[in-house]
């Protein structure tokens, strides 16, 4: 009995296992149907990721050609590519078949370590000026200074071809300015250590122990005699212009820290046009590997940091930081923790791409993979020092700096904080040749003084000398060359989500661009014509009555109407103008800002004695100009010679027509374009600057300018127009008789010549200042 019970217990187990198990299969059945339904919703996403993938690619490749994948990096859809990878990362194991499809498709778009750009872009003007063979054993002279403004400080072991090839660059390409040259020396055992023999005046500082490459410069630096110190590897040749532009650079403002050059490897690619630094301590030498003539590296602009082969800083501010901070000793970090130590006491660090240094990196450092044998690899110190520059400014990267590989457009020039303007023009402001390139000069000028960041486009695309290089040394980037010819939509496109305000001008370049940026951009569009073209005509043909003028005029009428009616903003020169534009439309908002104005005021002159000649300033290419001076040789001069004798009459200005060379005789000189010095001196040697004008319209920069110098003006009415309350002291003359007659009483009075000087410099200096017209675009722009 007690058998049979305990089999009927066993039995019961059994079935209760049994019923166990049976339920755990349930369970596992409808977890494995769970799993399956998430599988293919994951395949789904999968698939809707790959699609969303495809689309990209097809886009991109419809865009960007092998060379200029790197553009890429800076784009929206990078930032899609980044999306994937979150995705990878959240749903995906690395070693799955999609995560390695991802991550092989997104390596098509990331920029090569070794990216080779075609021969054409490499500037073999430049790389002709690294020296080819050198020798050895001629002696190098330093020019002695005894107060130089710069401390070079070159930081030296071994290679003693090297630093010597280093010093006789700079000796070679250094004309301006005093220097001195300190090497130092950390225990060299080569001839580096008899330096002094083969190298006269040089500052030789030969520390007893190895310091390692940190501590040895700020030894070093102890003994600089000048009012600013440079670091500079001995692993580089510098260039023309490399020292004197960055002397320029750092004393033209008195926040600016330090500055530092464009470094460029020995085969012509960019090393670095300034250092990025992201939030979390990881930092990017900014276009490396690409071309170093491309335009985003060519301007003048804050930056992270600059890498420590040649970086200036002022000395009273490096002794106040106390020299390169000691906790990243041997190297490595030091340069970007100082910048940010220079920002710390309110400073700016600045790069200048003028400076040009070719660098054969890693030479200053070594080569070997090891600090000191059997310790950390140089990797490892860099990984090391990394972390310390993040403990010691965490708070500042996650305050101001951008997350990795985002917002490069931000990031490479430090503009977070800052708004962005577009301005357009038809080409690079030649502002020492006509009244309209003037002013848009100004105006860039101005506004990168109200702390926009300022992008320019030339419809021309030319890198028109001197006058890009002026704009970029301004801080801003000028668009220019092949590239931006052919993809200057894109780059829109790409960056629209940084582009606050446009800035169009006249508008012949402006009908090329205003229906694309109002299309596919947010931005703000400021119209500013420079005169009403249509008026212009329009006042032509009153005098030529010529029909083909008429039609002109009705057909610029047409094309200026577009423009106002695609502008949130109109701008005008003279109140005229305003009242002109409303009354083709009262819904227009248009504004009157100051075509010229001045950053010192203007002085009277108070001594005629010495000025004898007449003068004309203006540019040929407008053909106002031209009518204006032939009208006045022909029916007034000959009036004024008749009753004044030895009178001269100086016409200046670029691109005179055969009409206006063939004015030159005995008292006429035609000298055509003019430099701004020869310009200032015109004005001093002139007792009255005339202004002809029979038609045309806004406020005329050559009226404006004689007022400034305090030269007395005779003129017609177009060339008074625009500027309200001159007629209390300067009345219009049409007709040649008055004309000649005003200008031979005002030639003869030497007290009224006077009394003009000071009415006109006393205008100047309340209507046409750099304040009020800041003020005025802060206004219009609201920041």
């Amino acid at each position: 009995m007690e058998n049979s019970s305990h089999n009927n217990d066993e039995l019961e187990n059994v079935k209760l296992s049994l019923s166990n198990i049976e339920k755990e299969n349930d369970q596992l059945k409808r977890d494995y149907a769970n799993l399956e339904n998430g599988y293919k919703k994951l395949v789904e996403q999968r698939n809707q990721q790959k699609n969303e993938l495809d689309k990209e690619k097809q886009k991109i490749s419809s865009i960007f050609n092998d060379d200029t994948l790197i553009k890429l990096y800076y784009s929206k859809d990078w930032k899609n590519i980044l999306k994937i990878y979150s995705f990878k990362k959240k749903y995906l194991s690395n070693d799955s078949a999609i995560s390695k499809k991802i991550n092989s498709f997104v390596n098509i778009f990331k920029p090569k370590k070794k990216y080779k750009f075609s021969k054409k872009n490499i500037s073999l003007a430049r790389l002709a000026k690294l020296q080819k063979k050198v020798d050895y054993s001629k002696v190098l002279t330093i020019p002695f200074a005894d107060a130089p403004t710069v401390s070079i400080v070159i930081p030296v072991y071994n290679g003693w071809e090297m630093n010597y090839r280093c010093v006789k660059s700079i000796i070679e390409n250094t004309s301006a300015g005093s220097y001195e040259i300190i090497f130092a020396d950390d225990c060299s055992a080569d001839e580096t250590k008899n330096c002094t023999t083969k190298i006269t005046n040089l500052v030789h500082i030969y520390n007893s122990t190895n310091l390692g490459f940190l501590r040895n410069c700020n030894n070093a630096a102890k003994s600089a005699r000048g009012e600013f110190i440079l670091f500079l590897n001995n692993d580089t040749e510098v260039t023309d212009n490399w020292l004197s532009s960055l002397t320029t650079l750092i004393t033209s403002d008195k926040k600016i820290g330090m500055v530092g050059s464009k470094l460029i490897y020995p085969d012509g690619r960019l090393q670095e046009a300034g250092g990025i630094i992201w939030n979390d301590s990881s930092g990017w030498n900014y276009g490396k590997d690409q071309d170093p003539d491309a335009a985003e590296y060519n301007y003048v602009k804050e930056a992270d940091y600059i890498s420590g082969a040649s970086i200036m800083i002022r000395k009273n501010l490096w002794q106040e930081l106390g020299g390169f901070d000691d906790r990243y000793a041997p190297a490595y970090c030091e340069d970007s923790d100082l910048a940010f130590a220079v920002r710390d006491k309110g400073y700016k660090v600045m790069y200048q791409p003028l400076s040009e240094v070719f660098h054969f990196e890693s030479v200053s450092h070594g080569k070997e993979e090891k600090v000191e044998e059997g310790k950390v690899s140089i990797q490892s110190v860099r990984l090391i020092n990394q972390k310390k520059l993040y403990e010691k400014w965490k708070e500042v990267f996650l305050r101001e700096q951008f997350p990795n590989a985002q917002n490069i457009f931000q990031a490479r020039d430090r503009t977070g904080g800052k708004k962005t303007i577009l301005v357009v023009d038809h080409y690079a402001p030649e502002y020492d040749k006509d009244a309209g390139s003037k002013t848009v000069f100004q105006y860039l000028g101005l506004l990168v003084s109200l702390g926009l960041n300022v992008k320019f486009i030339g419809d021309n695309f030319l890198k028109q000398e001197p006058y890009t290089t002026a704009l970029q040394q301004m801080g801003i980037e000028v668009l220019n060359g092949d590239y931006y010819k052919h993809n200057w939509k894109t780059w829109i496109q790409t960056n629209k989500e940084y582009i606050d305000f446009v800035f169009l001008n006249r508008p012949h370049t402006s009908l090329n661009y205003i229906t694309f940026i109002k299309q596919n951009t947010n931005a703000k569009i400021l119209y500013y014509g420079h005169d009403l073209h249509f008026l212009r005509e329009l006042r032509k043909y009153e005098i030529d009555k010529d029909p083909a003028t008429l039609n002109s005029s009705n057909q610029w009428k047409s094309k200026e109407q577009f423009i106002y009616e695609h502008s949130d903003y109109i701008l005008t020169p003279s109140d005229d103008e305003t009242r002109a534009i409303m009354q083709i439309s009262p819904s227009y908002k248009v504004t009157t800002i100051l075509p010229y104005f001045f950053k010192e005021p203007a002085y009277p002159v108070d001594d005629f004695t010495n000025t004898r000649n007449i003068l004309f300033v203006g540019g040929f290419g407008h053909s106002p100009n031209v009518d204006g001076i032939l009208w006045f040789c022909k029916n007034v001069w000959p009036l004024v010679t008749a009753k004044i004798e030895g009178i001269k009459f100086t016409i200046a200005g670029s691109k005179p027509t055969a009409e206006i060379n063939n004015l030159q005789s005995e008292n006429i000189e035609v000298l055509g374009f003019v430099s701004e010095f020869e310009l200032s001196n015109l004005y001093k040697k002139s007792r009255i600057a005339i202004i002809p004008m029979r038609y045309g319209a806004g406020v005329k920069g050559k009226t404006v300018e004689a007022m400034y110098h305090g030269v007395p003006i005779v003129s017609t009415t177009i060339g008074l127009e625009g500027m309200p309350g001159i007629s209390d002291f300067a009345n219009p003359f049409d007709d040649a008789e008055s004309f000649a007659n005003e200008l031979i009483a005002l030639y003869n009075n030497k007290e009224r010549l006077i009394e003009m000087s000071l009415n006109e410099t006393t205008y100047i200096n309340k209507h046409f200042t750099w304040n009020a017209a800041g003020n005025q675009i802060k206004d219009l722009l609201d920041i």
